[in-house]
């Protein structure tokens, strides 16, 4: 028990960083967080430390927020995509952008949701959670080079539609 309450003290704000930047809300990242810390406590048997552990947290953090969406009849409407605009685009400081971001941040959202799973998932991770490829690879169960494939991939994809749609 001693040592679960270390971790949650260790890794709580991270955990929580990491689901409000997903959400956007604070207190459902609040939520989220405590909801991903009970199944963390109840699998920390499970935790074979072939990953670090906030990888392991953000990998059951992430599931905790689909099955929000999906419980809540939500999709990734729901979810702070500016940090996918972001990576991907210059950031627009002039008030005359502003619009112009929202249509990429919509053209976005659009493209995340038509991609497959296993694209959506390794971006959400790369992006969101700020993980290494070598971490994300652990998580999904796929290769650090098939990780690095399917973001570069999407990020592609992504880019191409951003680059038609918007003249970037």
């Amino acid at each position: 028990m001693k040592s679960f309450e270390a971790l949650y003290a260790e890794y709580y704000d991270k955990v929580y960083y990491f689901l409000y930047r997903l959400c956007g809300n604070g207190d459902l990242a609040e939520d989220l967080t405590q909801e991903t810390f009970l199944q963390a406590y109840t699998a920390f048997h499970r935790f074979r430390g072939e990953c670090e552990m906030f990888t392991w947290l953000a990998s059951i953090g992430k599931h905790v927020y689909f099955r929000y969406l999906k419980k809540n009849k939500l999709d990734l409407d729901s979810a702070n995509l500016e940090l996918v605009v972001n990576t991907y685009c210059e950031g627009c400081v002039d008030p005359e952008e502003h619009m112009r971001r929202k249509d990429i941040e919509k053209a976005v959202r659009t493209i995340i949701e038509g991609i497959p799973k296993k694209y959506r998932d390794v971006v959400m991770l790369r992006i969101y959670a700020e993980l290494p490829f070598s971490q994300i690879a652990l998580v999904l169960k796929i290769s650090e080079n098939s990780a690095k494939v399917i973001y570069f991939r999407a990020k592609k994809m992504l880019m191409e539609v951003l680059k038609f749609e918007f003249e970037l």
